[in-house]
């Protein structure tokens, strides 16, 4: 008895194809969470040590700790992205090397076995009898039948996670960088502090609704969801920016009567000193 020429069993290649092109797609989406995360982290978090930093009045200061913070960012998340892929990938490496060691003796499995298995996709006997007489016949399908059916593995292809680290970590990297320099521009080309500041935050709040908008709705593909995710988006920029702010202007407060005295003291010692 022949399987006809449309029997899911004949379009094997197709399945396989199929299975690939989603481990494509799950890289693409590998590569997306890494763009989302660095770029949400780099936007938030610069942004909101500058925006504490203009605090204190002086853009000199804002810049370069804001680029201390961006530089390290960038490579704090890049390491971090690179070393969660490098697990990953051997992480990945072992299974496959157990699943093969239990394919190899799935293999050995009578044909009772993988019959009751069939029995429980409503199949019939016969046509249970049929399509593991057919998959028999086949070295390659059988191992994909019992893999994919006795196993039910799920698992991403190891001879392309190789390059995954590196490229995780470049990723993260970059987009951090990207995202850190969005709330920095301002302070490079307006002189005064709070002109900067407004313009940095103008600009952020803008790049916060976009990028929360795109997230969502490329991830779910609904308007109101991603309306939901710059929502999101825009009020946890706006809390990281106002805390760090206040926190900044407080300790500048708290400082001040330090600095007073300080003053006070070096003005009582300098007299003390001319009148020796």
């Amino acid at each position: 008895m022949a399987l006809s020429s449309s029997s899911p069993l004949l379009r094997q290649e197709d399945v396989v194809r199929e299975e690939g092109e989603k481990a494509g797609g799950m890289n693409g989406a590998d590569t997306l969470h890494h763009v989302i995360i660095g770029f949400s982290d780099g936007v938030t978090v610069p942004f909101a040590l500058t925006a504490g930093l203009s605090s204190l009045g002086s853009s000199r200061l804002v810049v370069i700790g804001g680029l201390a913070d961006l530089f390290s960012g960038m490579i704090s998340m890049g390491l971090g992205a690179y070393l969660a892929a490098v697990t990953e990938r051997d992480r990945s490496r072992l299974e496959s090397r157990e699943e093969e060691e239990e394919e190899a003796a799935i293999v050995a499995l009578d044909d009772q076995l993988c019959h009751l298995l069939c029995r429980r996709y409503l199949l019939s006997s016969d046509v249970a009898r049929v399509w593991i007489h057919e998959l028999g016949r086949n070295p390659v399908g059988w191992q994909r039948f019992c893999r994919d059916v006795l196993t039910r593995t799920d698992r991403r292809d190891p001879s392309s996670s190789s390059r995954r680290p590196c490229l995780a970590g470049l990723t993260m990297g970059a987009s951090y960088l990207v995202g850190g320099l969005i709330p920095m521009l301002p302070y490079f080309f307006v002189a005064r502090v709070g002109h900067a500041l407004l313009l940095s935050v103008v600009i952020t709040l803008l790049i916060l609704l976009a990028f929360g908008y795109l997230k969502d709705y490329l991830a779910v593909r609904s308007h109101r969801a991603g309306c939901w995710g710059a929502l999101q988006t825009l009020v946890i920029g706006i809390l990281a920016a106002g805390t760090s702010y206040a926190i900044v202007r407080a300790l500048d407060a708290a400082g001040e009567p330090l600095r007073l005295r300080h003053a006070i003291y070096r003005c009582t010692s300098t007299d003390s000193n001319v009148r020796k």
